[in-house]
C-alpha cells in the first residue's frame, strides 16, 4: 500500500523542457519606437489610416474593387495596431514564438496584400473618365472630379503604405536570417 499523499503515477515533466523561450531581437517596450522597425511601423500604421480615410470619403463607385482596398486597409491597419502593441506592452518576451520569422510572415503577407489593394486603387483611379448610366436618359462619370482627386491621393497613400510593408519585410528578413 503506498503511503496516503503520494500515487503511482511519475510527477509531470517540466513543460519549459517543451517550450524553448521566444525569439526576440526587437526591444520591448517604448524602445521599439527608437528602432528602425518600429518606425516604420507606426508610419504603416499612420499611412494607411489615411488610405482608409481617404477611401471612405469617396461613393464608393465600384464597391468590388473598393472593398478590398478597404477589407486590406482596415485589417493590415488592426493587426499593426496589435503587433505593435505586443512589443509595446512587453508580451513578445512572455509568449514562446518565433518572432523574427513570425514578423517576416505578417510583414510579408500585409505587403502582398496592400501592393494588390494599391493596384486596385490606382485601377479605380484610372477609370475616372469613362461614362456610367443611371438612368436612360442621364449619364455621368464614374468618378466625380472631386471623388478623382481623392482617389489619386488614396492611391499614393496606398502605394506609400505598401512601400513601408516592403521595407518592414526586408528588415524582417534580416533580422531572421541573422
Amino acid at each position: 500500500m503506498l503511503p496516503r499523499g503520494s500515487s503511482s503515477m511519475p510527477p509531470p515533466p517540466n513543460p519549459a523542457a517543451y517550450f524553448p523561450p521566444p525569439q526576440v531581437t526587437l526591444p520591448s517596450g517604448l524602445e521599439i519606437l527608437r528602432t528602425y522597425s518600429g518606425a516604420v511601423i507606426f508610419l504603416e500604421i499612420l499611412f494607411g489610416t489615411i488610405v482608409w480615410i481617404l477611401v471612405a470619403s469617396t461613393r464608393v463607385p465600384l464597391p468590388l474593387l473598393q472593398g478590398w482596398v478597404m477589407f486590406v486597409a482596415v485589417t493590415a491597419w488592426f493587426l499593426s495596431i496589435v503587433f505593435l502593441c505586443v512589443f509595446l506592452f512587453g508580451y513578445a518576451n512572455r509568449i514562446a514564438v518565433n518572432w523574427n520569422q513570425t514578423d517576416f510572415l505578417f510583414h510579408g503577407a500585409t505587403f502582398v496584400f496592400y501592393f494588390g489593394a494599391f493596384l486596385l486603387q490606382a485601377g479605380t483611379t484610372s477609370l475616372h473618365h469613362f461614362p456610367r448610366k443611371f438612368n436612360s436618359t442621364t449619364q455621368g462619370k464614374i468618378l466625380a472630379d472631386h471623388e478623382y482627386n481623392i482617389s489619386i491621393a488614396a492611391s499614393i497613400f496606398a502605394f506609400a503604405t505598401a512601400v513601408c510593408y516592403g521595407f518592414s519585410t526586408a528588415l524582417a528578413l534580416r533580422r531572421w536570417r541573422l
